[in-house]
């Protein structure tokens, strides 16, 4: 399985049609990481870029992952297939009974 950058420019204009899917995209974006097919989901403080990276076998299936996407009739993707992905993950301690 691989994994891929998908980048998508956001428009300069944020209309009532894109707002009012806001909260639809976060619910798709939530049930994409937890099974698995979205590892990470970011967007630039001034809102004019969003990235994410998918976990895919090709190209093709990332395009239908995030033509999944409520917003995605408001962005091009750019998809760059991924040689690596370092991700740190907070790690809980172990409970001890001691």
């Amino acid at each position: 399985m691989s994994q891929f950058m998908v980048e998508f420019a956001l428009p300069a204009e944020i209309t009532e049609e894109f707002t009012v899917r806001i909260p639809l995209q976060r619910l798709k974006v939530n049930e994409l990481m937890e099974n698995g097919k979205l590892i990470t989901y970011a967007l630039s403080f001034d809102r004019q870029k969003l990235w994410c990276v998918v976990k895919a076998q090709t190209e093709f299936e990332v395009m239908e992952i995030v033509s999944e996407f409520p917003l995605i009739n408001f962005m091009d993707p750019i998809i760059t297939e991924l040689m690596f992905n370092n991700i740190v993950s907070l790690r809980m301690p172990l409970f001890s009974l001691n």
